[in-house]
């Protein structure tokens, strides 16, 4: 898809896992190990655990649901980086549009060690298996929280969950970004979350951007999903 990311609104995202092997991954496996074998040449940090790719997503009303399928990250980054070959399979993942109490966006910039260094966007991540429930669903808000404290350590009591997702979809990309708020003031908030960062060994996040207009995050570095989340958010916010 060309353009900006088609942004809509959803009172839930319904997602379970389905077991069983990624066709795609099993017939690239040759492919996907040459890949591999080149980003970790160029990155040795990189780890090839496990994550959860959405084999079906479909809208239903006032939801989205979504089918996931293990795989492994060797396979996730192939598929990502050789443009989501599969049109049926895409990258689903949920992201905290984390905002402070005086209006301004707290965005994450990502480590030269990570899959996405330089990157400029909201905490979150691709599920992972940890974020199956016993009954098969894959909890969706569990993980943004997940994410948001391992990237930035705030704990669920210390932010505001609001209702609702916004679903962004760019191409092979589904983002989930949920409205999470903080009990703090732009400047305060950041503070608090590079004192953590400054005292993790290998923290994900090489630093936080405060964004309090729309045209601060127009580059290259911010992914057209935020910057069209954040072109919505304060044009609402001026109405």
């Amino acid at each position: 898809m060309t353009g900006q990311p088609k942004l809509c609104r959803v009172d839930e995202v319904v997602a379970r896992l389905d077991e069983g092997p990624w066709p795609w991954a099993m017939a690239e496996r040759a492919r996907i190990d040459a890949h591999w074998a080149g980003l970790i040449a160029a990155n040795p940090a990189l780890y090839n655990g496990q994550v959860l790719i959405a084999r079906d997503r479909r809208f239903a009303g006032n939801r989205l649901e979504v089918r996931y399928t293990p795989t492994d990250y060797a396979a996730f980054l192939t598929f990502r980086d050789l443009g989501f070959p599969e049109p049926s399979t895409s990258n689903c993942f949920g992201l905290a549009a984390l905002r402070a109490s005086d209006g301004g966006f707290l965005l994450g910039v990502m480590g030269g060690h990570t899959a996405n260094p330089g990157r400029i966007y909201f905490p979150g991540g691709t599920p992972e298996p940890a974020d199956v429930l016993p009954d098969g669903r894959v909890d969706l808000l569990g993980n943004v929280l997940r994410e948001l404290g391992e990237e930035t350590g705030l704990r669920p009591e210390e932010v505001e969950v609001r209702p609702g997702w916004t679903v962004a979809v760019e191409g092979g990309r589904t983002a989930l970004m949920r409205d999470i708020r903080i009990d703090l003031p732009a400047e305060a908030a950041r503070a608090r979350i590079m004192e953590f960062l400054d005292a993790e060994a290998e923290p994900e996040l090489a630093g936080i951007r405060i964004i309090r207009a729309p045209e601060e995050a127009e580059q290259d570095a911010v992914p057209g999903f935020v910057r069209s989340y954040l072109r919505h958010a304060f044009r609402s916010q001026a109405d």
